[in-house]
């Protein structure tokens, strides 16, 4: 009998109940399209669905072709939501260039989620903004440059890392190996020269572990699950999956970075600096009261953090594309090595200034930036104002990513867009020139500020490699293009034969 007369209060609890879930839901649909009402004019896209926008609209193992195609249907500014973020992809050089140069400083912001706040914090250089980024950019920029960028002194450093590589590769004795740790390894400790003002062994596991961490963290960066963190954050939290990975990378590579911080702690002098370490406790000291530049211990953890990123993964990825490219097209490889017994010769390295008379190799390099496309989608910018943009109202506040993969292949600015053909850097004449449109660097104020340092690496690792060894593929083997996109596109792992001349 007390069941019988429980029956009735308990279904009309489940209905109040699931009214309460409905209109809760109804609640946040309509919240959610009110949120992301497109302004007049805004640039046309594909329909966002609720709360995951256009996620899974996106090809996730080829998201910067899939974009690319995207455009032959809505132009080149079309708009998409990613998680919480309105986005707007600009395509082709001309609408990158009207955005990242001719409207420099309205596209200089960065966006910010809820995976960059908890990786970065928006800090250091890459993901911050507004005054702080300003103060720490220069900052690195006139440090990098005291330790070297840009000078000559800088060149005796990489041919000294070179002879750390040459022997390495030699130990080797021409059997077949995943080159990736130890280019990887010898394009970092140039930069881990200038932060921590030494080099590390290609043995170091400590360091291995690191270089990995970095890596991985990379490729797990543009994964779908990191897009769907993004959106339902609170959510996530709750979940195990790879964006739980993601965290943990990013984590321990800090406390590598932590424990090379305190280290220095122990006999910092002020007055010697010995690194870019030194140079930033000694701003510390002096910024201590303008706090909104953001010079303090977590800042420096962040600013180590993006010159590990930007001086190690894209030139050491992009130097494992001319790799696969020279074992592809071993007639270039043989032209290139021509070139250089011509210009060099054997008795002595390679220098910087041997680059003038070297218009194919330089062509070589430059085609292997364009083709191997190490930062496809740039990163992403946002808009610090209201603008328009290709005739597009684009509102303050929006994300923006620029289609480096579309102004690469563009076909109205390269000879051979679709094909590797080093003649797309080389005139009629034979003389190197570059067409306006290779950017692979980004472009405007926010242009990557190591591009220096990766140009002087590429040609000095590059042309000293050649000149010693030839590169072939293991035998049976045939060379891929295949790539592995994250953060930056990579070439699947291979294994290469390194040929002594």
């Amino acid at each position: 009998m007390v069941l019988k007369n429980l029956l009735p209060f308990a279904s009309g609890l489940w209905t109040e109940t699931g009214a309460l879930l409905l209109f809760f839901f109804l609640f946040l649909l309509i919240a959610d399209r009110l949120r992301n009402t497109k302004a007049r004019n805004y640039p046309p896209g594909p329909t966002p669905l609720p709360f995951i926008g256009n996620l899974f609209n996106l090809d996730a193992k080829q998201p910067h072709i899939h974009l690319t195609k995207l455009s032959d249907h809505y132009g080149n500014i079309f708009s998409l939501r990613l998680g919480s973020l309105n986005t707007v992809v600009v395509n082709k050089y001309r609408m990158v260039k009207e955005a990242l140069m001719d409207q420099a400083n309205i596209f200089t912001g960065r966006p910010t989620n809820d995976v960059l706040k908890r990786i970065m914090k928006c800090q250091g250089v890459t993901f911050n903004n507004g005054y702080s980024w300003k103060q720490q950019r220069r900052f690195t920029q006139s440090t990098l440059k005291y330790f070297g960028v840009g000078k000559k002194s800088l060149e005796s450093s990489i041919m000294e890392e070179y002879e750390f590589l040459h022997q390495a590769i030699m130990d080797t004795n021409g059997v077949p190996f995943d080159p990736h740790y130890f280019i990887n390894n010898a394009v970092s400790n140039i930069i881990c020269c200038m932060v921590f003002g030494r080099r590390f062994e290609y043995t170091d596991q400590r360091f291995l572990n690191m270089l990995g961490l970095l890596s991985k963290a990379l490729k797990l960066q543009a994964s779908v699950w990191i897009q769907l963190y993004g959106a339902f954050p609170a959510i996530m939290d709750l979940l195990p999956g790879p964006h739980k990975d993601l965290f943990s990378c990013f984590e321990q590579v800090r406390d590598f970075i932590k424990e090379e911080v305190d280290k220095h702690y122990e006999d910092w002098d002020s007055s010697s600096p010995r690194d870019f370490i030194d140079c930033y406790l000694t701003e510390m000291q002096k910024r201590k009261d303008d706090l909104e530049a953001g010079f303090h211990e977590e800042g420096l953890h962040y600013s180590v953090l993006d010159l590990f990123v930007a001086g190690t993964e894209t030139t050491s990825t992009t130097l494992l594309w001319a790799f696969v490219y020279m074992m592809k097209y071993p007639e270039i490889q043989e032209k290139v090595q021509a070139e250089i017994d011509k210009v060099v010769g054997r008795s002595r390295r390679p220098r910087i200034d041997d680059r003038a008379n070297m218009p194919y190799t330089d062509a070589v390099i430059h085609e292997v930036q364009r083709k191997g496309n190490v930062v496809p989608l740039s990163v992403p910018r946002m808009t610090n104002e209201n603008t328009v943009l290709g005739g597009y109202f684009i509102p303050k506040g929006t994300q923006i990513i620029p289609n480096l993969t579309s102004v690469l292949s563009e076909e109205t600015m390269w000879k051979s867009p679709n094909l590797f053909d080093p003649h797309n850097f080389l005139n009629t004449e034979g003389r190197f020139e570059k067409p306006e449109a290779f950017i692979p660097f980004s472009a405007g104020k926010r242009s990557c500020p190591g591009e220096t340092l990766a140009r002087t690496e590429l040609f000095l690792f590059f042309t000293s490699l050649l000149q010693s060894f030839s590169l072939s593929p293991a035998v049976g083997t045939q060379i891929s293009l295949d790539f592995k996109f994250g953060m930056t596109l990579s070439p699947k792992p291979f294994k290469i034969s390194f040929i002594p001349r």
